[in-house]
């Protein structure tokens, strides 16, 4: 069981990833690959990844053995180039202590390259930087539209939620089993921890190569980052690809869509539900609920309110190429 005590400050601190994260994505997607459950569903995805991997990832099996990742691979940069950045950027001392710990019990002594990163080379650093890019453009690059198209509607989600019940109902639903009691929030998992927020915060990031119990990243002075398991619970493929238009109408309705692709430039409440076809009271609920997310801004003007999108409402029906976020 996974407890996350909250105080009153957390709760105004709980923020939802607006893009994903390649490096975050990488590591479940590995972790994925590793596990052998859901034969069924993802032994046919799994076999593929693995015959596909180059000679360049190995350091990642080594530096991972046995599925248990050293800390400071816990980065949730929203590009590829800030995140892996981030991961050399880590403090020597917890490079030190975590590659320590991972490899305790380790019955074979560490390859060379992985004792010279316990030492700070440069070298080595290097190997390290190259077999997580290389690993991300095999296993995700292919399809990291999906992971965009995806995130996108369940950010979509989670602002609705957040809008219309609260914080706390939105906890309750992200996966399933999860319940807020008081200050504390509680998710399944196969193992026991208490997590005391102090001020920290939450980061929630949600992740599409996973289909587990929700993964902690709780470092000393960050906000507890909790990826948890969203979308299909399939293996993605880029053939699955769908438009962010369609992903954002299925979650939104197709007449909340409508109403935020026309705020592209400001309308009165009359002048959108004549667009929409709809009456007053119907345009006006619609652009409630889209307030309450934060995707339009609505002013007065005389006898008239003026209707809006805001920038997040421009990111979210915007379609952003490949490289432009992921960034190299």
């Amino acid at each position: 069981m996974i407890r996350i005590h909250f105080t009153a400050g957390d709760f105004a601190r709980v923020r939802f990833a607006p893009r994903p994260a390649p490096l975050q994505e990488l590591n479940v997607a590995l972790m994925k690959m590793c596990y052998p459950d859901d034969e069924l569903l993802f032994g046919r995805w799994r076999r593929r990844l693995i015959r596909s991997l180059p000679p360049a990832v190995q350091p990642l099996g080594e530096l991972v053995p046995a599925g248990v990742a050293p800390h400071f691979l816990d980065v949730f940069s929203d590009t590829l180039k800030d995140g892996l950045d981030a991961v050399r950027a880590a403090p020597a001392h917890l490079v030190r202590s975590e590659i320590e710990r991972v490899h305790a019990r380790q019955p074979s002594p560490a390859p060379p390259w992985l004792r010279d990163l316990h030492r700070g080379d440069d070298t080595a650093w290097q190997v390290l930087r190259r077999a997580q890019h290389a690993a991300f453009e095999t296993a995700l690059r292919p399809v990291w539209p999906v992971v965009q198209d995806l995130h996108q509607a369940e950010f979509t989600r989670h602002a609705l939620a957040v809008a219309e019940h609260g914080i706390g109902a939105a906890l309750t639903e992200l996966v399933p089993g999860a319940r807020l009691h008081e200050d504390v929030w509680r998710c399944e998992a196969p193992y026991e921890i208490d997590i005391q927020l102090r001020g920290r915060g939450v980061l929630l990031l949600p992740t599409f190569h996973w289909t587990g119990h929700p993964l902690i990243s709780d470092l000393p002075g960050r906000p507890v980052a909790v990826t948890y398991p969203a979308g299909p619970g399939l293996p993605l493929s880029p053939a699955a690809a769908v438009g962010t238009n369609e992903a954002l109408a299925g979650v939104l309705g197709r007449t909340r869509f409508e109403t935020l692709l026309h705020l592209a430039a400001e309308h009165t409440t009359s002048q959108l539900a004549r667009r929409l076809n709809v009456s007053n009271a119907t345009a006006s609920a619609h652009t409630a609920a889209l307030r309450g997310a934060g995707l339009i801004t609505t002013t007065r003007a005389g006898r008239s309110v003026l209707h809006r999108r805001t920038a997040l409402g421009s990111l979210l029906v915007q379609r952003r190429d490949q490289s432009g976020s992921t960034g190299g």
